[in-house]
């Protein structure tokens, strides 16, 4: 996929920059192609791409786009904003060609490229994060293309491979409002400096209200009447108690303390304007592309950006609650793989990196305190208080030692940033989730009996559960998009493959020196 057919500016981020392509009127937005001018020997020598080959072979090499199917095509394009994609690159690709089949084959070439831009994604992700084994979205684009063709209906069809879910329509909607205010002036970014609580005054103020009114926090200004000779007195510099609350909202949508005390990480979210909340969504859309569009009914995702859990049963929210995710360098990786079995009061096998890097240099006192020792050349910590795992270990049928598990450190789970493990997730209130699911697959009582038993004991799992471990840094929270950090740097990672630009979020990396995977 060609990285060219995504926004790559501001001005292409804009709802006028990005599409001036019609709704499919004939003229100069319209590819001009004459099937009686496309011979079959010619189309062959044209059609280069394996998929437009097989397209037109299953058609005996006859021609398609004619001027009712063209103009089908191109009022698709039209539709691509939406999606956070650049609908005049396509048209404008298909019009490059010299002759009437080369043109004939490229309007093939570009229909399919949309077609698996809105199916499957712009970008492989497994070639731009690794590991990568969330489960996919899969489509047959060729045959597909080739009924849409036959049904006269292409525009119809290729707007049915985006995602149809309510939370990417609604992705979908805030990309085309911000992408359109992101044409229009821009504020100068408010400088950071000492915190600013209610009551105090600071010459940034004036700067605070605007953001707020901006971004829908605080009403506009009022229009100034007609006539009236324009206002002389200077803004004032006092933070005021409405100011805060307005503030803490902003704070709730960016997963900050929501105290309404403004500071440097607060003037950051005050700071994203309409261009860079074009840019996070336009990357927030790429990612749901990728996944499957059935996910199964009963299934726990976790948002490792936002560390919150939500656990569907039988296709509706059962629970939802927070978690404490990878830290920076120690991230945790996107995969799907299902929880096979509940773990009772499990010990912990140290991974070696963590026992040579924090676990070693501490000395023998240490270790004996946490009830660490040497087993078969590794160390393992006991199951008990001291277990970095808590009580309960959701053991997950995966390659790379991730999985879900209770913790001693309860305090983390009331802090706004959770990014603190070493890489699997840690569950807030993790008994009483594992009782839900036990409960829920008819184990209740083995895994009360294996808690009891006060040492470790595996409990298998009649129905495997899967689960997706996914970074999503914008989504819908009780029906308004908020957005979120990006603590792993991924959104500048994958707008940069997006052809995105970058860098496109500040990043604070703080390492949490505790034990614990």
């Amino acid at each position: 996929m060609r990285k060219a057919l995504v926004c790559v500016s501001l001005a292409a981020l804009a709802l006028a920059g990005c599409d001036k392509i019609g709704g499919g009127s004939s003229g100069s937005s319209q590819v001009q192609v004459n099937p009686k001018q496309v011979s079959a020997a010619d189309l062959q020598a044209a059609a280069n791409d394996p998929r437009v080959k097989r397209f037109y072979e299953a058609r005996g090499w006859a021609p398609v786009w004619d001027d009712a199917h063209a103009k089908d095509l191109t009022a698709a394009f039209a539709d691509a904003n939406r999606h956070g994609l650049r609908g005049q690159a396509f048209l404008q690709e298909a019009k490059q060609g010299a002759t009437p089949a080369e043109r004939e084959a490229a309007m093939t070439r570009n229909a399919l490229d949309y077609a698996q831009a809105l199916a499957t994604g712009v970008v492989n992700p497994q070639k731009v994060f690794d590991p990568f084994t969330v489960p996919r979205s899969e489509a047959d684009l060729v045959g597909g293309l080739a009924q849409a063709v036959q049904k006269g209906n292409v525009r119809e069809w290729l707007a049915s491979l985006a995602p149809q879910d309510d939370e990417y329509k609604a992705l979908s909607d805030a990309y085309v409002r911000y992408a359109s205010q992101a044409a229009g002036p821009q504020r100068q970014p408010i400088a950071p400096g000492d915190k600013i609580a209610p009551g105090d005054t600071d010459k940034r103020v004036p700067e605070i209200v605007a953001a707020l009114r901006a971004g829908g926090y605080l009403p506009p200004e009022p229009p100034q009447q007609q006539g009236a000779a324009p206002k002389q007195a200077p803004e004032s510099t006092t933070y005021t108690k409405a100011m805060a609350a307005a503030v803490s909202r902003v704070q709730q949508n960016y997963g900050i303390k929501p105290d309404g005390i403004v500071g440097n990480s607060t003037l950051e979210a005050l700071n994203a304007g309409a261009a860079e909340r074009a840019r996070i969504l336009a990357v927030n859309l790429e990612r749901r592309r990728w996944l499957n569009r059935q996910p199964p009914g009963t299934r726990i995702d976790v948002n490792t950006a936002a560390t919150v859990l939500t656990y569907w049963k039988d296709g509706a929210v059962k629970d939802r609650r927070v978690v404490v995710a990878g830290q920076p360098d120690w991230e945790t990786p996107e995969i799907g793989a299902p929880i096979v079995s509940l773990v009772a009061n499990p010990d912990w096998t140290i991974p070696d990196k963590i026992a040579k890097e924090e676990i070693l240099p501490k000395g023998a006192a240490y270790m004996a305190k946490e009830q660490i020792s040497e087993k078969n050349g590794r160390l393992v910590q006991a199951s008990g208080d001291k277990s970095a795992l808590g009580r309960v270990k959701f053991n997950m049928a995966d390659p790379y030692a991730i999985y879900l598990h209770d913790t001693p450190g309860k305090a983390a789970f009331g802090q706004p940033e959770r990014h603190q493990s070493h890489g699997c997730v840690r569950v807030n209130d993790a008994i009483g989730f594992a009782r839900m699911i036990a409960a829920d697959e008819g184990i209740a009582d083995q895994f009360e009996q294996a808690l009891a038993g006060g040492t470790e004991k595996e409990i298998a799992i009649p129905n495997k559960i899967p689960v997706r471990l996914m970074y999503l840094t914008a989504y819908v929270d009780g029906g308004r998009v908020v957005f979120r950090g990006d603590p792993y740097g991924w959104d500048d990672k994958l707008a940069q493959a997006l052809g995105l630009g970058g860098p496109l979020r500040h990043r604070v990396v703080q390492h949490i020196h505790e034990m614990g995977p």
